[in-house]
């Protein structure tokens, strides 16, 4: 092999390596602090964002460093340090403890979350999407013994089944069912909890006593054992989702038309699909559609004329798709069956359903 070749082959190494490093390097937000104390309330998220354009790669920020063997264990009161360790940005703790008069080390605030638990802890306990089947199998309650149709706490309400005694229930009001574009069958029945109590007495109709109540019960409502899944810890890893199946907003929750950050969302994938917690999302805006007019100039959807769009919709040589616009991005924090909920963390644009999910790749321009 002559010597020319042996460097372009070199050359051509170093490149690889150094494109393969950078598209993984960590990238420092303009004017970043060099230190930062740890305050109650904090979230892992926000910390990073003082740091970093990608706050949801704070993994790999504190990941390699041996002083957080558990990046969740990081408390009020620690002082969090800048270093650079092979050239990648890395925080380091030294942390706060304070210590009782016979030296033992008191008990302070927990860790601080991935995000603010404040923000899902309602849709951890709430919200549902299950098989519209097992739904409908579900208990009814069918009345109470007040006469009010509407039942609420220390009310006892009759259910069409033979309960446990003792059992802990709670009561679901229908809500949305969630279909797919793209794919044939219904992807999940929504329940909304509205009351939770237990089991007085059993028989083909049961009583249960109400204990709580987020909204007025009534005849109807389905009945299911308390879900365990609702005490899941929220202190998750968040790490870059890598579908290779489309995905996208299939519903705000609330009903709205459009979403901001901190907003709740349901996505159209689930566990089967190799959704899980943690996963993060960057989200797309559909491209806009520009064709040529008679004059050979490009010409908006919005701007085209009657004649314009019979003339797109036979040549499509015409029309040109422009490239999908990022806007945001989402973070699971709850995953079903063929859905999963997520938490919007922030956004340049309203989100909307149909807007399109992908693997989030790194900024390397602009953050939040």
């Amino acid at each position: 092999m002559d010597h020319t070749m042996k460097r372009l082959l070199l050359l051509a190494f170093l490149s690889l390596n150094i494109f393969g490093v950078s598209a993984d390097t960590l990238t420092l937000k303009a004017g970043h602090p060099d230190t930062y104390v740890v305050k109650k309330g904090d979230t892992l998220w926000d910390i990073s964002g003082y740091f970093l354009n990608d706050p949801w790669r704070w993994p790999k920020l504190w990941g390699v460093n041996p002083q957080i063997a558990n990046p969740h264990l990081i408390y009020p009161g620690d002082r969090l340090t800048l270093v650079f360790i092979d050239g990648q940005p890395r925080l380091v703790v030294k942390q706060h403890i304070k210590k009782s008069p016979e030296g033992r080390v008191a008990s302070k605030n927990g860790p601080i979350p991935a995000v603010d638990l404040a923000l899902i802890q309602p849709y951890l306990t709430q919200n549902r999407v299950v098989d519209p089947a097992w739904f409908a199998s579900l208990p009814m309650v069918m009345s109470g013994e007040s006469p009010s149709l509407h039942h609420v706490v220390s009310d006892v309400i009759y259910v069409n089944a033979p309960l446990e005694v003792g059992l802990k229930v709670a009561m679901y009001e229908t809500g949305r069912e969630f279909f797919a574009s793209d794919r044939e069958g219904m992807l999940g029945q929504e329940m909304i909890l509205a009351s939770s109590g237990r089991v007085i007495e059993s028989g083909p109709i049961s009583k249960v006593e109400l204990l709580s109540s987020l909204r007025e019960t009534k005849g109807g409502f389905r009945v299911a054992p308390v879900e365990d899944e609702a005490l899941m810890s929220a202190y998750f890893i968040p790490k870059a989702a890598e579908l290779t199946v489309p995905t996208s907003i299939l519903a705000i929750n609330g009903k709205i038309r459009e979403a901001g950050k901190l907003d709740v969302v349901y996505i159209d994938r689930g566990s089967e699909d190799g959704v899980e917690t943690g996963h993060v999302f960057s989200m797309y805006r559909d491209g806009e559609i520009i064709t040529y007019d008679n004059d050979g100039l490009p010409v908006r959807a919005l701007d085209r004329s009657s004649y314009d769009k019979v003339l797109a919709h036979f040549a499509e040589e015409t029309s040109h798709k422009m490239p999908d616009i990022f806007h945001g991005n989402l973070l699971v924090f709850k995953v079903f069956d063929k859905t999963s909920l997520g938490l919007i963390m922030f956004n340049e644009i309203p989100v909307r359903t149909g807007d399109k999910l992908a693997k989030p790749e790194p900024l390397t321009l602009k953050g939040k």
